[in-house]
Formats: C-alpha cells, structure tokens, sequence
C-alpha cells in the first residue's frame, strides 16, 4: 500500500505523513511548487523533515500551470490578499492526484486541521476542493480524519480510522503533544508560507498586473527589494541588504536593465526598460539616496552598457510618493 502525501514542509503535513507511515503504509511525500513558496531555501528542511518520519520527497514545479489555469481568474475568488486559496489546494490535489495514477499508490493525504484556517480550511471550502478536483475519497486527512467523513482507504480497511487524529480549530496542543511522542526535531512553527497571503506582496503583485502581463520569469524580481513604479511607468526594484542583491544580480529577464553604483557601495537593482529617460534619471537619484553620498555630489551608474550620473534626494522622503511596497 501506498499514498501520496502533499507536503508544505511544515509541522502538520509532517505530522500526517507520521500518523500514515506508522501504519505500514509507504508515504511519497510530494512538494508542489507555484513559485510563491517563501522565499528561503526550503529543500534541506524539508529533506530532513522527511528523513525523520521515513519519507521519500519528491519535488513538482506547476508554476506555469499555476499562473495560467489559477492565480488570475480565480473561480472561487481571493482570500484577504492575492491568495487563491481554494483554486489553488484544488490545483495542487489534482497534480497529487496525476501523481498517485503515475506512481501506482492508492490514496492522498494532506496535513489540513478543519477549522485552523477560515478561509481554506472549513468544511464547506474543504469539500469544495475536493469536488474540484475530484479527489472526493480520495483525499485522507489524518490530523482531523475523525471530524470528517470517512474516506476510502478507512471504509476499505486500508487505514485503521482508530488511529487517526479528530483535531478541530486553530490550538496547536494535540500537534505538540504527538511532536514530543515521536520526538520530532527542528519542525517549523505554524506560518504563513505562501506569499500571495501576504498583505504586502499582494501589493506589489496589483502594481505588477496594471502595467504589465505577468509570466513566470517575473515571480524571481517579486520576491526581493524595494518596489517602487516611476511616473512614467518603469518598474525599480531596489535591494534592501547584502542577500537581497545576490538574488537580484542572479534574476535573468530581458524586461529589466542591471544597474550598478560605480566607485560607491550600493544596492543591486532592476529597472523596467520600457524606462523613459525622464524615469531613469529619477530612478538613479532614488538609488543613489539608498547609499552613503555627500550632499549635491555627483555620482556614476552603470545602466548595463550605458552610463548615467546623478545626484542623490537631500532625503528619502522624497522617494515616498514612488514606493509600492
């Protein structure tokens, strides 16, 4: 017997895979990628996480699929912010579900709790994704299994319901307490780990949309630095720390210019190049008030090939007026 898992990396999908595998039964545990996963490196957490409840990992990016079929004609509508939520759990049960079908296995788990997310997580929206997907029996939820409606696997006797989890609501306690039985280590605390749920991101994503179609070779300039949209229409993407100009200098998109400070250390950062000249003279003033400068100095960047000297604003309140998020 065996059930594919989709798995977040986080404490409850863990916890699921755990309740599963303790029965006998082999648990692939299935990582589906949009491209608005939070931002840092996730795979050795999610690696070890795995390693410690006797899980195999398996990576799936779905961000083209993700964009075209979800993110931007949402049936069921956006939570709080630009999160999909519904769309996107059906989404991703019927790319676990086409994984079961190629990997032979017989069921699907998630690590859902009824009741610990309104918008996501009540009864009604829970059945609507499985509807949706066409996951209706298919889907196990073990963390609160005895809340719901037996699934296939427990009415075929797959799985013993008796050891399954009935949780309700937002508490973490049950959770805690199966963490220390199983001596759990280094598991993440609840969190928002997707993007699109968060208020200021959502932001810069209804900037992005107004001027321009966004494709998936956009999501990387999203995640990091200042955004700020010039007067004229260009993009700056401004970054706010050393790590934050790694991940800049590494974006390739031919809709943005590099720009560089010269002989001054500074911010990495991107500029749309529908840039008109008006809004790149402003866009290296803005930077250059991001650096160390001397009042009415004069300073060179590097615009790619071209070159551009300006002077920084006397203060970065004068950069307000421009700042998305």
């Amino acid at each position: 017997m065996k059930a594919i898992a989709l798995f977040s990396g986080g404490l409850d999908s863990t916890l699921a895979i755990k309740l599963i595998i303790d029965q006998g039964i082999e648990v692939l545990a299935v990582n589906i990628n949009t491209g608005f996963g939070s931002t840092k490196d996730r795979l050795e957490h999610m690696q070890n996480m795995c390693k410690q409840v006797g899980a195999e990992l398996k990576i799936i990016d779905i961000e083209s699929e993700f964009l075209q079929d979800v993110l931007f004609d949402p049936k069921h509508g956006y939570g709080k912010n630009f999160n999909p939520c519904i769309d996107c759990h059906a989404k991703m049960f019927a790319v676990a579900k086409r994984v079961m079908e190629a990997e032979g296995a017989s069921f699907l788990i998630s690590g859902e709790v009824l009741g610990q997310r309104p918008m996501s997580q009540n009864r009604d929206a829970m059945q609507t994704v499985l509807n949706e997907s066409n996951c209706d029996g298919l889907l196990l939820r073990p963390l609160s299994a005895k809340a719901l409606v037996p699934t296939i696997g427990e009415t075929l006797g797959w799985v013993d319901r008796e050891k399954l989890e009935g949780i309700v609501g937002r508490s973490r306690d049950r959770q805690i307490e199966l963490v220390k039985e199983i001596g759990l280590e280094d598991f993440e605390t609840p969190g928002g780990g997707c993007l699109l749920t968060d208020e200021n991101f959502a932001k810069k994503m209804f900037d992005f949309i107004k001027y321009d179609k966004f494709e998936v070779r956009d999501i990387p300039v999203m995640k990091f630095g200042r955004h700020l949209r010039l007067p004229d229409g260009a993009k700056l993407v401004v970054g706010r720390n050393k790590d934050e100009n790694v991940h800049l200098q590494e974006i390739d998109n031919d809709k943005y210019y590099h720009i560089k400070t010269i002989a001054l250390p500074g911010p990495h950062s991107l500029l749309g190049k529908n840039a008109t000249t008006a809004d790149k003279e402003l866009a290296a003033r803005i930077i250059l008030t991001y650096c160390k400068t001397q009042e009415n100095k004069t300073y060179t960047l590097s615009f790619d090939e071209e070159e551009l000297t300006a002077v920084p604003f006397d203060s970065r309140d004068e950069i307000k007026p421009y700042t998305v998020m």
